[in-house]
């Protein structure tokens, strides 16, 4: 369990992290969200200990991360988006060395490396370099070692970078199998993988925290939509001339994806939220153009997200 009060992190006049405070229990995913600068890695170094606050507390699991550290951090399994990996090493002489740092009992330590290197399916790789590595795999040694010792708690900062599309879906489902008995903090800027993956998720944005809920409800109660999509019969002149005349439509786009043959597609969205199906229907009868489909467009979590904080492209 991880607990996070009025947490604060000041430089001079700029807070990069303001008042932010939220709750993980065990058992949980947390999708951790927000634009480039919002504060993400920095609450994520200070939760681990590496970053001191300013103002707040963080508990792991009972341990006050500033008044029992060293209790606090063996709760802890860190990935950052770097693994800290050591290339001149192989890769289980370094998970043997994590072991040691970790402090797992010495009789222990044999057994940890094996369990971690079947885990994360790297035990084929246990005698090479881990600089001879590809990227999805120092990825995956990385996670390894942040398994070491079974710590309650996860803090994953964009597992699953450099793995290609099969080893993405794996990755996803080990992570949901450790969120059955680990409290996990997951990152990523991927917004299909934290919809996928996580019970909640938290965003913030200029080190406020925005919302933090389910990404259904999240999607549900401030998502909405305002726009319908529509298959017609008709060119795009006589389509827009027929829905002129409705008030509250504020736009009109021609859709690039393949129909059938002779019909076309748009995407309409009305200015005030309002309902604007009957509207169209009753607008392309009047005109004779067949309607072939109309549906409400539905905002994905990525479309919430750019809306809530402002941000377009990159949501690292």
């Amino acid at each position: 369990m991880i607990t996070v009060e009025h947490l604060v992190k000041q430089y001079g006049d700029f807070r990069a992290v303001d008042d932010l405070s939220f709750t993980v229990e065990k058992g949980e995913i947390l999708g951790f969200l927000g634009p480039n600068g919002a504060g993400k890695s920095t609450t994520m170094n200070m939760i681990t200990g590496y970053n001191s606050a300013t103002e707040g507390d963080v508990t792991i699991n009972g341990f006050n991360v500033y008044d029992e550290p060293e209790k606090a951090k063996r709760c802890i399994g860190y990935l950052p988006e770097i693994p800290p990996v050591y290339p001149d090493m192989r890769v289980k002489e370094y998970l043997s060395f994590c072991t040691e740092l970790k402090e797992v009992p010495k009789k222990e330590r044999k057994a940890e490396v094996e369990r971690v290197m079947e885990l994360l399916h790297v035990k084929h790789m246990q005698n090479k370099m881990i600089k001879h590595l590809s990227k999805g795999y120092r990825q995956r040694v990385g996670l390894a070692q942040a398994l070491i010792g079974n710590p309650e708690v996860l803090i994953l900062d964009e597992p699953t970078v450099g793995l290609d599309p099969m080893q993405i879906t794996w990755m996803r489902k080990l992570i949901r199998s450790l969120g059955r008995e680990h409290t996990v903090i997951l990152s990523s800027h991927i917004l299909f993988e934290v919809n996928a993956v996580c019970d909640r998720v938290l965003i913030i944005n200029h080190g406020k925290k925005v919302i933090i809920d389910t990404p259904d409800n999240i999607i549900r109660t401030l998502g909405g939509t305002n726009g319908v999509r529509v298959v017609v019969r008709a060119g795009e002149e006589a389509f827009r001339t027929a829905i002129s005349g409705i008030s509250n439509i504020s736009r009109c786009d021609a859709l690039d994806e393949q129909v059938e043959e002779g019909l076309t597609a748009y995407a309409v969205y009305s200015s005030d939220g309002g309902e604007i199906r009957d509207r169209i229907a009753a607008a392309c009868a009047k005109r004779g153009i067949a309607l072939f489909e109309m549906n409400a467009i539905q905002k994905t979590l990525e479309d919430v997200f750019i809306e809530m904080t402002g941000k377009e492209g990159d949501t690292k």
